[in-house]
Parts: structure tokens; C-alpha cells; sequence
């Protein structure tokens, strides 16, 4: 690379900072951010050397041979019997404080690496991780036919594959001695037996808890403390078991984290079972906020009637003025003024004309009145049709009005006919007289057809 290049290289994301040293978050459990990574010498501070294992098993070993060695390197390192293949996750001076919180007694449970691992070291590991599930289900066996109350929940083969150690829960102290035997004469290799616990196991396993957070014995708790249900009661948590219990169906581990701190708190805090008495009324405790230090009382033992939210000094001067006979005329010192409550009604401020108003036209936008454009001049033509339209109705209905009128004659003409007929017979009964002209019958003058005028 030319210098040109070098003064123009533009690093992003992990190619620069902690992040390029592999410091940052990696793919292991127990992850330790190691935020010294970047000062100068700090490798050559200690010999020490934190290597991890599968899942969160982890060993401490001195770099004997001063092999340059970083984050995320494979090494090869001593057991007994033969080697073990592990990851590189820590160097420098934190190591030495992780060593601390190891509880490691004596030097002498600190090992040493041999040297970086080689192809033949990495084909040999791979061929016993290999083995490690078949293994497991056929121990599970063994264990059921024996009738021993136990479950083995993993089963981890060293690198050399000459070691394989039994991750076993139970209850009970097992006697598992006859079980070690089948195990050796069933797969040929030296047996270690290791009993954990039902957070160990989570955390071996690794999971989400409901924070949407990596369980905390899977990224970097490794010490585990009983946590009983008094922790709640301090925080003043509901004692409900579905949301207290994790993921290991045990209670969380994180009800201890703020608990001291509730209890600093709530020591300020005066007694609930104390009765604050007033002019008005009674209060009583309610409900209390231990870390803004508030409570609310009510002036109703069960129910939330005419709250009142004060701090716990203004609680405790009242406390000491019912001890001395008196009675304040509110919880709410004289200075402070009483805030007015909103109103519970929710149309109270509301206008009883608020929907007879009219509604204010929105402007129109200029795309939409090119739009309403181009529909009027689409329906001009359609307009010009429909003064035709109207006419063709009415001259269709003025025959039709010219054949009414003429049917409407003909009941007329058939009266007429009928009385003829009767006037015949009275006239020969009567004498005959001398023959006289018949009168002409006024002819029925014929219906003209003529069209209406138009209106």
C-alpha cells in the first residue's frame, strides 16, 4: 500500500476503535468488554490469559512461551490428561480481576498454553464435538435403565477427545458410581461428572428474557445468589409467580439488583399502618412511591376516595402534630396552594352546539380543480343531448292523449242508440198520424286530432 493510499483510507464500523481489536460484543457467552484494550503495554502487564470453552465454561492459564496472542485467537492448552482446544476472550490487566472473582485459591489450578492451534489440533476437536449429541442421548439411557433420578442436560468432549465431562441436574444426591463404569466401558474415554443448577443450565443454554435482553447468566453473571420473594415485597412488586419467575422457572436474579436501594429508601419512608388525622377526615395510606418518595392517602381504608399525594416529611409533621392534639386542616401544607383536580366528566367542558356548526369548506387543492375541469367539460355535450331527450317523450305522448278523446265519445254514441229503440214502440202505440219527416240526427262531429299546444 503506497502512502497516498494510506493518508486516503477511510475506516468504518468494525474496521476501526475497540471494535477492530475484537473487543466488542462476539458470538460467546460471558462476554468481558475489554475497555483497557486500547492503552499501551496493557498486554504485557500479566501472563495471564482468559480462554473460554463451549458455552460458559471458562479457564485462566499463563502465557508461558509469550505468544502474541488477542482476542478471538484458537490455542491450544494443557488438561489433564492430554490438551484442550479453547478461544482466546480476554487479556491484559482485566484478567487478573477475573481471576479474583474466580475464587482461584492456589497458582497451581492455573495451567499454561502449549501453542496456537494447529489444522491437525482443529480436525481431532471437530471429530469429538462431533460425538457430543449421540453421546448425550445414549447416557440418558444408561441413566434411565439404572433407575438413577437424574437429568443429563449436555455433554462436553475435550479437544484431544480423550475427556468428556456430564452435565447432570438433580434434586437429590445421586450415586452415580455405576453409571461413571457403563459410561466408560459404553464410549472408551475418561468420565467427569458435573452437577449445575436449573439457573446454570439457562444460562448454558442462553435465551431472551422479557426485558428483550440477553439472559444475565448467559452474558455475564457467573456467581448466582438465592433471591427470595422478599425482595418483591420491597420493591412493591405483586407477588404473582408467572411474572417473577425466569426463564429457569426459578425467581429472577435481577430482583436483587435494586433491592438495597428500596430499603435505604424506604426507611425514610413513615408507617403504613399510621393514621393521618385532619379537620375534614381521616386518610389512610393508599399507595406509596419509595424511590420519588411520595405517598398518596385516602380518607377510605379499601377504596381511592379524595386522594391526596404528599411527601414523606409533610406525612411525618402531620404525624407529629396529631401526637400533640392537633389537627391540620389538610394533608397539603398552608404555603402550597391545592391543586384543582381534573374533572373525572369528560363532556363537562364540553358545547352543546359544538355539532350545529358548520363545517368550514376545505380549500381545494389545484390538482383536483384541474380534475373537476375536466368533468364539466366532459358533461357540456351530455347536457346538450337532454333538452332532445325531453322532447322525444312528449311528442310520443300526444297520440296517445288523441286516442283518449275519441274513446272517451264512444259511450256517448252507444246511449244514444239504445233510446232509439224505445221511441219506435211509443210511437206505434200511439195513433198514427200523418207521416212527418224524421228529423236528421245531429251527426257526432269526429274528434280532431290536434297536438296540444306546447307549454
Amino acid at each position: 500500500m503506497t502512502e497516498k493510499q494510506k493518508e486516503h483510507e477511510i475506516r468504518t464500523g468494525c474496521d476501526r476503535g475497540l471494535c477492530r481489536a475484537a473487543i466488542g460484543r462476539q458470538d460467546r457467552q460471558l462476554n468481558t468488554y475489554d475497555w483497557l484494550a486500547d492503552v499501551p503495554g496493557n498486554a504485557d502487564t500479566t501472563d495471564l490469559v482468559e480462554v473460554q470453552f463451549k458455552h460458559t465454561r471458562k479457564g485462566y492459564y499463563h502465557n508461558v512461551n509469550n505468544l502474541p496472542l488477542k482476542k478471538g485467537d484458537i490455542v491450544a492448552v494443557e488438561a489433564s490428561p492430554g490438551h484442550d482446544i479453547g478461544v482466546v476472550t480476554l487479556t491484559g490487566r482485566l484478567v487478573q480481576l477475573q481471576v479474583k472473582k474466580a475464587n482461584l485459591k492456589s497458582d497451581d489450578d492455573i495451567k499454561r498454553i502449549y501453542r496456537m492451534a494447529r489444522q491437525i489440533d482443529m480436525d481431532k476437536y471437530r471429530e469429538a464435538k462431533a460425538r457430543e449429541h449421540e453421546t448425550m442421548i445414549e447416557s440418558r439411557e444408561i441413566a434411565k435403565g439404572l433407575g438413577l433420578k437424574m437429568k443429563i442436560g449436555d455433554v462436553e468432549y475435550q479437544g484431544d477427545g480423550q475427556k468428556a465431562i456430564f452435565y447432570y441436574i438433580a434434586d437429590e444426591r445421586v450415586d452415580f458410581r455405576q453409571l461413571i463404569k457403563d459410561l466408560a466401558a459404553a464410549f472408551h474415554v475418561r468420565i467427569e461428572m458435573k452437577q449445575i443448577g436449573a439457573r446454570q443450565e439457562a444460562g448454558r443454554i442462553g435465551g431472551t428474557g422479557p426485558c428483550g435482553r440477553e439472559l444475565c447468566c448467559a452474558t455475564w453473571m457467573k456467581n448466582f445468589v438465592s433471591v427470595s420473594t422478599s425482595a418483591a415485597r420491597f420493591q412493591d412488586i405483586s407477588l404473582n409467580p408467572q411474572k417473577l419467575a425466569g426463564m429457569c422457572a426459578k425467581l429472577k436474579c435481577c430482583l436483587n439488583y435494586e433491592v438495597d436501594d428500596y430499603i435505604e429508601h424506604g426507611r425514610r419512608l413513615p408507617n403504613r399502618e399510621m393514621v393521618l388525622q385532619t379537620q375534614d377526615a381521616d386518610y389512610y395510606v393508599f399507595k406509596v412511591d419509595i424511590l420519588a418518595g411520595l405517598v398518596t392517602y385516602s380518607t377510605d381504608k379499601r377504596l381511592a376516595a379524595n386522594l391526596e399525594t404528599i411527601t414523606a416529611e409533610r406525612a411525618k409533621e402531620v404525624i407529629e402534630m396529631n401526637r400533640r392534639g392537633e389537627k391540620p386542616e389538610s394533608l397539603q401544607p398552608d404555603d402550597q396552594p391545592k391543586e384543582q383536580k381534573p374533572s373525572s366528566d369528560l363532556l363537562a367542558d364540553g358545547d352543546i352546539h359544538r355539532f350545529d356548526k358548520a363545517k368550514k369548506k376545505k380549500k381545494k387543492k389545484p390538482a383536483a380543480k384541474e380534475k373537476e375541469a375536466a368533468k364539466a367539460s366532459s358533461q357540456q355535450p351530455d347536457q346538450a343531448k337532454q333538452p332532445e331527450q325531453a322532447k322525444q317523450p312528449e311528442q310520443a305522448k300526444q297520440p296517445e292523449q288523441a286516442k283518449q278523446q275519441p274513446k272517451q265519445q264512444q259511450p256517448k254514441q252507444q246511449e244514444q242508440s239504445k233510446q232509439q229503440p224505445k221511441q219506435q214502440e211509443q210511437s206505434k202505440q200511439q195513433p198514427k198520424q200523418p207521416k212527418q219527416p224524421k228529423p236528421k240526427q245531429p251527426k257526432t262531429p269526429k274528434a280532431k286530432e290536434h297536438a296540444p299546444k306546447e307549454p
